[in-house]
C-alpha cells in the first residue's frame, strides 16, 4: 500500500469492521469558521458553570497544537439508538446513557483502529479522542462530510439522523480528505419549538446554561426554581430536540451489546425512582455514564422533578 487513497480506504473499511457507522477524514488545520463562534458563545456565558470550556482555546481550534505533527483528523460515528425505551410512566434518561459508558466502549475501538493502521501502514502516530479533550467533535465530523450541524447544534445525517456518538483519531499521516455536505434543515423549526426550556435561542445557537442536559448533569449546584415545570421528566440528559427531528425517523437500533440497558432501567416507575437507594444506583448504573452525576446528583434531579408533580 502506498497511496493516500488506499490508506484512506483501508481506514474506512477497518472502521466499518469495528462497528462504526461512518468514517470521514479531514485535514488537521485551524478551524477558522469556528473561532468567532466559540469566542462569542464563551463571552456570552452560554457555557454556564462549564469552566473547562474556557481552557485550551487554541487547542480546541487547532489539532496540530494538540497532537504534534498531526496531518489528518479521522472522524467516526457510532450508533447508540436503542431498540427499546423506558416505560412512559417514568423519569427519563437520555438514550446515550442506557448502556455501558461510551467512553470505554469507543476508546477500545479507537485503540484497535490505530493499532490496525500501524500494522498495515507502518510508523503512524496519533491520539484517540472521545468527548473528553479539547476537540470540537461536531465541527470535525461536519468538515469530514459525515453530516451537517442542525439548528439544535447536533450533527445530523440524512441517512441516520443524530443518535450516535462522535469520536476522532488525530494522526500524523496525510490522507485523502472528504468534503462537507450541505445543510438539510430547511425551514423546519421542530427542535426550537419543542425545547422545554427554550435553550435553542435562535437557529444554530444553544444557550448551554438553559439546556436540560446541562442542568441535570453539568450543574453542580441546585437546579434554579425558574426551571420548575420545564424539565419534562428528564432526570439525566434530554433527547427532546432529537426525538422531534424529522431526520431521526431514519434511526435504526444499534447492534453493540455493551449499549444494551440494565433491564430495571427500562421498567422502573416514577415512584420506584423516588425510592432509589445507593445500592440500587450502584447496581443499575455500574458501568454507565449516569455515574457522572453520582447518586446525590441523580437524587437531586429526581427530587426536583418530584416537587413538580
Amino acid at each position: 500500500m502506498n497511496t493516500k487513497a488506499q490508506y484512506s480506504a483501508f481506514i474506512k473499511n477497518e472502521a466499518k469492521r469495528l462497528g462504526f457507522m461512518s468514517c470521514g477524514i479531514s485535514k488537521a488545520e485551524f478551524l477558522e469558521a469556528e473561532a468567532p463562534r466559540l469566542e462569542e458563545w464563551l463571552s456570552k456565558n452560554r457555557h454556564g458553570e462549564m469552566q473547562y470550556m474556557e481552557n485550551y482555546f487554541d487547542k480546541r481550534l487547532d489539532p496540530t497544537k494538540l497532537v504534534e505533527g498531526s496531518k489528518s483528523v479521522v472522524s467516526l460515528l457510532l450508533n447508540y439508538y436503542p431498540s427499546e425505551t423506558q416505560t412512559k410512566e417514568s423519569y427519563k434518561i437520555s438514550k446515550y446513557a442506557y448502556g455501558t459508558d461510551y467512553h470505554f466502549v469507543i476508546k477500545d475501538k479507537l485503540k484497535t483502529l490505530l493499532h490496525s493502521i500501524q500494522e498495515e501502514i507502518g510508523d503512524v502516530h496519533g491520539r484517540a479522542f472521545v468527548d473528553s479533550a479539547p476537540v470540537l467533535d461536531k465541527a470535525w465530523a461536519a468538515k469530514s462530510g459525515l453530516g451537517w450541524i442542525g439548528k439544535h447544534s447536533n450533527l445530523l445525517s440524512k441517512q441516520a439522523g443524530s443518535f450516535y456518538f462522535i469520536a476522532e483519531l488525530i494522526i500524523d499521516l496525510e490522507l485523502d480528505y472528504d468534503t462537507p455536505v450541505t445543510d438539510h434543515c430547511g425551514t423546519c423549526t421542530a427542535c426550537i419549538d419543542a425545547c422545554p426550556t427554550q435553550a435553542i435561542i435562535e437557529p444554530y445557537k444553544v444557550d448551554g446554561s438553559k439546556c436540560i442536559s446541562y442542568l441535570t448533569i453539568e450543574l453542580k449546584n441546585e437546579i434554579p426554581n425558574g426551571f420548575s415545570n420545564q424539565m419534562d421528566d428528564w432526570m439525566f440528559g434530554c433527547d427532546v430536540c432529537q426525538d422531534v427531528c424529522p431526520w431521526n425517523r431514519f434511526s435504526k437500533p444499534h447492534n453493540e451489546p455493551l449499549f444494551n440497558p440494565h433491564p430495571e432501567l427500562l421498567t422502573k416507575s416514577k415512584s420506584e425512582w423516588q425510592e432509589l437507594t445507593k445500592e440500587v444506583f450502584a447496581e443499575i448504573f455500574k458501568k454507565s455514564a449516569v455515574k457522572r452525576t453520582k447518586f446525590t446528583g441523580l437524587k437531586r434531579n429526581i427530587n426536583f422533578l418530584n416537587s413538580e408533580d
